[in-house]
């Protein structure tokens, strides 16, 4: 192998390199994200549920006024009941006296009803708080854990930095530029092995990126001349290891 094709490996290994830490860094940063849009959708239900308990609430005071309120008048009816001079009177009075009863006993079941009502959802809002309370301090723990991780990361990703400069010093503008464009089209796998199938001529050549043939021309070219040779299906630059570099083909 030529020294070409030679730097162009060593860029392609620290570029493989370099790529991963930078996901792993991502991937670090990510999961403090997600846990942060987690917490903020908790707190979201949190405002809706308080907006649902303000109104519950509100209708049960509301329901509690009207039972006081009739009870206040059965009351009067029953004064009233003792201080009738006729039986006439003393009927209309019992009957809307019962009248009055009859309609605060469901105002009682409603009111009663609200109650509960306003219980659940207390205790729905205090089960959400306890969630909440736990899904911030696993935030906590996370944004703790990530710090010291980052700057791990951070220092590789320095170090790989300096690496990949310096391996990319060694490739030709022409051929670096190339480089990084498949690169980037491929996750950073920009070069793929030439793969030999078969334990004896003819051979098959297959590229290791797409696993589709390569044309016997691609590797003679390679196997005497140190330029780049790409895959005629994904582009990738093609090379050689030793064991098909001396294995003779077909032309």
């Amino acid at each position: 192998m030529g020294s070409l094709l030679a730097a162009l490996l060593e860029l392609q290994s620290v570029e493989s390199q370099l790529r991963q830490v930078r996901d792993r860094r991502r991937r670090r940063t990510r999961a403090a994200k997600v846990q942060q849009r987690a917490i903020e959708e908790l707190r979201q239900s949190e405002r809706q549920l308080q907006e649902t308990l303000a109104q519950r609430q509100r209708q049960a005071d509301s329901a509690a006024l009207d039972v006081k309120a009739a009870e206040e008048r059965i009351s009067h009816f029953r004064s009233a009941l003792n201080t009738a001079k006729t039986n006439k009177e003393y009927a209309s009075i019992l009957t809307q006296l019962n009248t009055v009863k009859a309609d605060n006993a469901k105002r009682e079941e409603e009111a009663l009803q609200l109650m509960q009502n306003v219980e659940e959802a207390t205790g729905e809002l205090t089960e959400l708080r306890q969630r909440i309370e736990s899904e911030q301090s696993r935030l906590q723990d996370i944004e703790t854990a990530n710090a010291q991780e980052v700057e791990k990361l951070d220092g590789m990703i320095a170090e790989l930095q300096e690496r990949h400069d310096a391996a990319a010093e060694n490739v030709p503008d022409t051929e670096r530029r190339l480089f990084k464009r498949i690169a980037d089209n491929y996750d950073g796998e920009a070069m793929a092995v030439v793969e030999q199938h078969g334990k004896k001529p003819p051979y098959e050549f297959v590229c290791g990126g797409c696993f589709m043939s390569i044309n016997a021309e691609h590797v003679n070219a390679l196997k005497v001349r140190d330029e780049v040779r790409r895959c005629d299906s994904c582009g990738r630059i093609l090379y050689l290891e030793s064991q098909t570099q001396s294995a003779p083909s077909e032309t």
